[in-house]
């Protein structure tokens, strides 16, 4: 596996039908969150972006983490954002990233308030390296992690065929795009990725 440590992982998975998302709705959901504190992280605060445009969208602030329903690149997705560092492997980090990404998506899917509005698309999601000395966005880089992302998209589409493109501006963070040519929703991506365990965070 690769020596280079990836840490501050970002997992956005992108929903369809995002015209009919109640981003307003999201707010009193988030402060429920908060209150029943289910997430396995400490949650505090509700942050409200939807005035800016392609922006953060409405964000659940985590001690060392944060959920939203972000629209940053004018595409509307659940995004987990994991600011503290995470023992274990480059392998751990992304499954405990990815994991809380889908368990957010899941229960915003099942969530009553959103009248069954907010869904995954079962295609396409990001994964970000919010850290740029540890990850800088170069083509070492990208290659030296190559592997990595693919031990891990393998394991999260079942071994099924997918597809992963980078974004290769250096000026914009380490970002890696996979796109799955069989659909899946959440609870099936978080079925293939059960028997493995992270290290920390969110189950």
């Amino acid at each position: 596996m690769s020596p280079m440590e990836l840490q501050h992982i970002n997992v956005k998975l992108f929903l369809k039908n995002v015209e009919e998302v109640d981003l307003e709705a999201l707010i009193p959901v988030f402060h429920r969150w908060i209150q029943d504190q289910t997430s396995g992280e400490l949650l505090l605060d509700v942050a409200d972006y939807r005035h800016v445009h392609a922006g953060p969208g409405v964000v659940l602030i985590g001690h060392h983490g944060d959920y939203s329903v972000d629209n940053s690149g004018g595409r509307l997705g659940v995004r987990y954002n994991r600011k503290g560092p995470l023992e274990g492997t480059n392998q751990d980090r992304l499954l405990q990233a990815t994991k809380a990404a889908l368990i957010a998506c899941r229960r915003l899917e099942d969530e009553p308030l959103l009248k069954g509005t907010l869904r995954f698309n079962g295609r396409e999601l990001e994964v970000w390296i919010n850290d740029r000395l540890l990850a800088p966005n170069s083509e070492e880089t990208r290659r030296t992690i190559h592997p990595e992302f693919q031990t891990f998209f393998s394991n999260l589409f079942g071994g099924g065929e997918f597809d992963l493109a980078y974004q290769h501006d250096s000026r914009n963070l380490l970002l890696v795009r996979a796109t799955t040519f069989q659909p899946f929703d959440a609870s099936a991506l978080l079925d293939n990725l059960h028997s493995l365990a992270p290290v920390g965070g969110p189950r």
